[in-house]
């Protein structure tokens, strides 16, 4: 491994300033201290706002039943349409008035909507983002599955749980998973919202104009392809993913104009050879849906695909590893253990799987938005 430009873990305290760390700790979980800081000019500030983030997460299952009541009722699509009254809007999605008005003073204080004087409520700049953004509709509506895998949370931790969630995505568990038409189309149209987005970061921090042909591996109905082929007019296509995916991609890339750009190869990366003469190799929200014995078989697979000076790309949510963070740890960490296929990793680990695989030069650019995805490249070397 060559570089690695992630952040470096901060250097652990000395044991000295544990033990001080530790006794710090203590003193402002005691309630006297509590009471005396709530209290104290220099200190009540910083009591008040650790006090407002702790209540936020103890009602943080209430903010997103909120947050998926709104999406279900469709709000966000009524209000950008046009603002509405609460009355209007009662009627309209037929909830009881006054429960209506419960529903919208909460939503309102999550800064999804706002009232106008005129009493009608209308987007703010968070709900009207709600409405646009491809997928994240769809996204929170399938939530209910997350949330009654994580009921009983305890017994989720302890792998006692046989979640919902893996029975959503039978997917990824290979092509028997993907016969069904219904469950390929659900899991398609979600990927391929969500794939906006994610091609929109990975173009801002990848350059393409170095390579001539692009093998995206596990690409769905091919919406990341299909950006990457907008944004680079000369490269070539090919896109490499299970047979059931192979109508929906072939229309998306027609009515994109690139169908006689890109190359739809069937096929499972389990089972199959991937195909030959890319020189880079993309697998985007690939690697989190499995264990590390299957990553590692594709990445050595992907590895004997590429020429010398071949690249390879990995887009996907990743944890933050030595510096935990919300998006990865505390979301798509549990997402991953309830689809009980895989795991989310941190670029450091995604480096070291590559590393195993024999490539070099890897390269772990400062995620854009580590919400919608992150990266690690590598090259082969001879």
């Amino acid at each position: 491994m060559k570089y690695f430009d992630s952040p470096l873990p901060k250097p652990a305290l000395p044991r000295g300033a544990e033990k001080q760390a530790g006794r710090f700790t203590r003193l402002v979980a005691s309630r006297r201290f509590q009471s005396w800081a709530a209290r104290f000019p220099l200190t009540r500030r910083m009591v008040r706002s650790e006090g407002e983030a702790l209540f936020d997460l103890v009602a943080g299952f209430c903010h997103s039943q909120i947050l998926l009541t709104v999406v279900r009722l469709d709000i966000p699509q009524i209000l950008l349409e046009r603002e509405m009254t609460a009355g209007a809007l009662a009627s309209r999605v037929d909830v009881p008035s006054e429960r209506m008005q419960v529903l919208l003073a909460a939503a309102t204080s999550l800064n999804l909507i706002k009232r106008r004087q005129s009493g009608r409520f209308a987007l703010t700049t968070r709900g009207a983002a709600l409405a646009g953004v491809p997928g994240l509709a769809g996204m929170i509506d399938h939530h209910d599955v997350l949330y009654r895998d994580l009921a009983d949370p305890v017994a989720f931790f302890r792998g006692e749980v046989e979640t919902e969630l893996a029975g959503f995505w039978p997917y990824v568990f290979g092509a028997g998973g993907a016969t069904d038409p219904q469950t390929t189309a659900t899991y398609s149209q979600l990927m391929a919202d969500s794939q906006a987005l994610v091609a929109e970061d990975t173009l801002a921090m990848v350059g393409f104009s170095d390579r001539t042909h692009i093998l995206d591996v596990g690409g769905g109905t091919g919406a990341f392809l299909a950006a990457v082929g907008v944004a680079n007019p000369a490269l070539r296509m090919t896109l490499f993913d299970l047979p059931a995916v192979v109508p929906a991609a072939t229309d998306r890339f027609a009515a994109a104009g690139l169908g006689d750009r890109v190359e739809i190869v069937p096929g499972s990366f389990r089972d199959d050879p991937l195909p030959q003469g890319a020189d880079l190799i993309s697998l985007v929200r690939v690697l989190y849906d499995h264990a590390d014995e299957t990553v590692t078989g594709l990445l050595k697979s992907v590895h004997d695909a590429l020429p010398e000076g071949g690249r390879v790309l990995v887009s996907e949510p990743m944890t933050g590893g030595d510096a935990p963070q919300r998006a990865g740890d505390a979301y798509f960490a549990l997402y991953c253990m309830a689809m009980r296929t895989g795991r989310a990793r941190s670029q450091a680990q995604i480096a070291a799987l590559m590393s195993q695989a024999g490539f070099d030069e890897i390269h772990a650019p400062r995620a854009r938005r580590p919400f919608i995805t992150s990266i690690v490249e590598g090259v082969k070397k001879s």
